[in-house]
């Protein structure tokens, strides 16, 4: 509990709000349409109880990024205590002279001055909004003239349930990000009536209730429970806090940092907020915990710490990495480390077989791909095999689990020396000097002496050129946050002067470690300081999805790139290759569609700045030795000068995407001349003959369904519809469902269409679709209505 305690007070302290923004508020019990909230101004909206504010706030570690969030608000909680519960668009940043307005058209809109665009809207500019209120209870909502709810921020939480907010079927919370990088863990309601906390949207590592009740949701009390009902309100399952029933004024329900589900209630004595329950008892059972820094175990104070037990000296990064085994020439050993029980993460998907411990062992190190396994003996003997350098799990001495990790065997210092034999006494004779043996041996040996230098100041010539290219290919290791910056000569030795081209520009090559890469010839005419400062953002962004930049040349007219190289090569070629395209199963392929999501929704939201990637299409996917899908080539306009506004650039990886994702589904590389047929047999309810033939029956329905739904919203030609790529991810992971889409090519005028109708102040039509659904089919009819 201790240990709990301080994870909460750090992370209070990492959202203590700046003061020049949260010491005044507007108390005000109906937010008027045209309200503004700007960052630098000392205001905010405030419930009619002034227990709840909204406003704008920033990070310690960010003074400069500025989020909206509605924050506790009571004058009994003190301001480095006034927890952020909600938060405009989740992790959206925006600089100074940013704003967050209730629009005149009833739409809530957070404005970047930065970019100079809305990067989040609440999407209600045509349902008539009247008003907002901050209600008491800490919800946001918009009302019509009827004072009906039109849109509520308890309908889209962040990380934080409060009490009487429900987070029903297909709703999720996600923890809040670290480091610039979104959080894996969430707590989502399934359909069968199960509460979840998930890692990377796959690993189940907690659940509640039964699967066997449909509809129901989760809803925090007032008086400290966490329940799973019925739209009745019949109970199913339930858990309660140390201090249920007691007089407690606050609570929360937050997933937290580390991916623990904690239950909070203010403590007006200590004046500190105290977790009263957790989901998880033993937080080192918490999924990947430790990440890369190692394996979870508890010290003598009882609080989780990671440690590397993998390493024989400190290493110079925080990463705890399992050593890799390619090119072992001394032979591999099995390291034993008792009561530890691994498991592998990026990718997840451990081979788990039963059999015995010295079998389990062997395996691995007869297996070159093999980095460590556990053996479980709890009645299930099971063993369990990682293919993978990230390596998490946990120690504790209750474990009937055994780890080998393999690594290298130490190389013999020098050959054994057996004793020789003594030579036999030879007749002692008396010695005559020979001139001319002495004369012929001294000139030898002068020969020999001069041959010899000369071939160590060859060597120390050759090795120091050597010393001096791999000194700067050293930065490129794992870990590193450097990039290379190669000659043209070097860039020839790393290719074997462009021998082994692998596609349009680009050629394989090799690091002197045997590293092997990928190496992309640019235009020459790039000018230098723009190709620098590109490449040196492009070289700081790292996602397991994205193809990583590891060096780069720039000498005259020369420009290259040098990627890491992934095995299988592009997408392109499986999906063109009758024979190639067999080892593209279904459940790869939506593999590949989800992981190159996250990818493009990590360059739209998760680094410093935003970026986009302006070219994506199957040839700039491409599948290392798991067949995990990377996108190279990304953010490579900036080297083109080509620029666009932050929406236009996002809605184009979009529409991208959707290709995509509809060529992963079909078969057909070029979805133009497939795209009406498509929607035509997803619409008379025919979704399977769209699915590409060389595929067997292992399609999932529901998956397809899916795939095919949020495909249609992203090639909207009506750009103010489509989706952001957060929200095709949620929709392709399961987490969010997606309406039916109406028809994307023709029948929906533009945007521009519409500005400039608008302006003109002529009628124009706008599409509404009607739909209803059957137990096993659906027909839609689209009606047009003049306004």
């Amino acid at each position: 509990m201790l240990e709990q305690d301080k994870l909460l007070h750090g992370f209070a302290l990492l959202l203590c709000i700046s003061l020049g923004s949260l010491l005044s508020g507007i108390a005000v019990s109906e937010i008027p349409l045209g309200s503004k909230l700007s960052v630098g101004e000392s205001t905010s909206w405030v419930s009619s109880n002034g227990d709840f504010a909204i406003g704008f706030y920033n990070f310690p570690d960010q003074p400069k990024q500025f989020s909206v969030g509605i924050r506790f608000n009571s004058k009994s909680v003190p301001v480095d205590k006034q927890t952020v519960v909600w938060v405009a668009g989740g992790d959206v940043t925006v600089g100074n002279n940013s704003y967050f307005q209730l629009q005149e058209n009833g739409e809530l809109v957070l404005f970047d001055a930065l970019q100079g665009e809305e990067v989040w809207t609440s999407k209600t500019s045509q349902l008539s909004v009247a008003l907002a209120v901050l209600r008491d209870d800490g919800n946001l909502v918009l009302l019509n003239e009827n004072r009906d709810v039109i849109w509520q921020s308890f309908d889209s939480p962040t990380d934080t349930l409060l009490p009487g907010q429900r987070l029903s079927t297909f709703r999720t919370l996600r923890a809040a990000s670290q480091n610039y990088v979104s959080s894996l863990y969430s707590l989502y309601m399934n359909v069968s009536g199960q509460l979840q906390l998930k890692w990377e949207s796959s690993i189940i590592y907690w659940s509640a209730g039964r699967p066997s009740h449909s509809n129901l949701s989760a809803v925090l009390t007032s008086d400290g429970s966490l329940q799973l009902v019925a739209p009745n309100l019949e109970r199913f399952w339930s858990v309660f806090g140390e201090d249920h029933n007691d007089a407690v004024r606050f609570r929360f329900l937050r997933l937290d940092v580390d991916g623990n589900l904690r239950l909070y209630s203010w403590m007006e004595v200590s004046q500190t907020w105290r977790s009263v329950w957790q989901a998880v008892e033993n937080q080192c059972n918490v999924f990947a915990t430790c990440d890369q820094q190692g394996i979870c175990a508890f010290n003598a104070s009882g609080s989780h710490v990671c440690t590397c037990p993998f390493h024989h000296a400190v290493q110079s990064n925080s990463k705890c990495l399992v050593s890799s085994q390619h090119d072992c020439k001394p032979g591999s050993i099995m390291v034993e480390h008792a009561k530890m029980f691994l498991y592998g993460i990026y990718p997840v998907h451990d081979f788990i077989s039963r059999t015995s411990l010295d079998k389990c062992k062997s395996m691995c190190l007869s297996d070159p791909s093999c980095t460590a396994v556990t053996f479980t003996n709890d009645g299930s003997a099971k063993c369990r095999m990682m293919k993978t350098q990230y390596v998490s799990g946990y120690s504790d001495p209750s474990l009937s689990a055994t780890s080998f990790v393999k690594r290298c065997s130490d190389p013999l210092a020098a050959d054994p020396i057996f004793p020789l034999k003594s030579p036999p006494q030879a007749h002692k004779e008396p010695y005559n000097i020979c001139i001319p043996c002495l004369v012929g041996a001294a000139s030898g040996t002068i020969f020999i002496f001069i041959v010899i230098q000369l071939g160590m100041g060859f060597y120390l010539y050759k090795r120091k050129n050597n010393y001096r290219r791999l000194a700067s290919l050293a930065h490129s290791r794992p870990g590193s946050k450097c990039l290379i910056m190669l000659s043209f000569t070097e860039i020839k030795e790393l290719t074997g002067n462009f021998n082994d081209q692998i596609g349009p520009k680009m050629f394989k090559g090799a690091l002197p470690d045997k590293q092997p890469v990928a190496v992309k010839e640019l235009e020459g005419t790039i000018e230098a300081r723009k190709f620098r400062a590109a490449v040196s953002k492009v070289g700081s962004i790292y996602h397991k999805g994205l193809a990583k930049l590891e060096g780069y040349c720039c000498e005259f007219n020369h420009r290259y790139l040098v990627y890491e190289y992934a095995e299988n090569g592009s997408l392109e070629k499986y999906i063109e290759n009758p024979t190639l395209a067999e080892r593209l199963t279904w459940r790869k392929r939506m593999d590949i569609s989800i992981n190159v999501g996250r990818a493009i929704f990590y360059l739209h939201t998760e680094c410093r700045e935003f970026l986009c990637h302006g070219n994506l299409k199957c040839e700039n996917v491409v599948l290392d030795e798991n067949f995990e899908a990377k996108v190279k080539e990304f953010g490579l306009g900036m080297l083109y000068g080509e620029a666009s506004s932050r929406r236009a650039s996002a809605q184009k990886d979009v529409e991208d995407f959707g290709k995509m994702v509809l060529t992963l589904v079909s078969g057909f590389k070029e979805v133009k001349d497939v795209l009406d047929w498509a929607y035509k047999e997803w619409m008379e309810g025919h979704p399977e003959n769209v699915v590409d033939k060389r595929l067997k029956n292992e399609v999932d329905a529901e998956e397809l369904e899916c795939a095919l739904r949020i495909t249609f919203w992203c090639l909207q030609a009506d750009e103010r519809v489509k989706p952001s790529m957060g929200e095709v991810v949620k929709v392709l992971e399961g987490t969010l469902p997606a309406d039916p889409p109406p028809p994307p090519f023709s029948c929906l005028i533009s945007a521009r269409e519409v500005e400039d109708t608008s302006e003109s102040g002529s009628e124009y039509s706008m599409w509404r679709a009607f739909f209803w659904f059957s137990d096993s089919h659906f027909s839609m009819k689209f009606e047009v209505c003049k306004k």
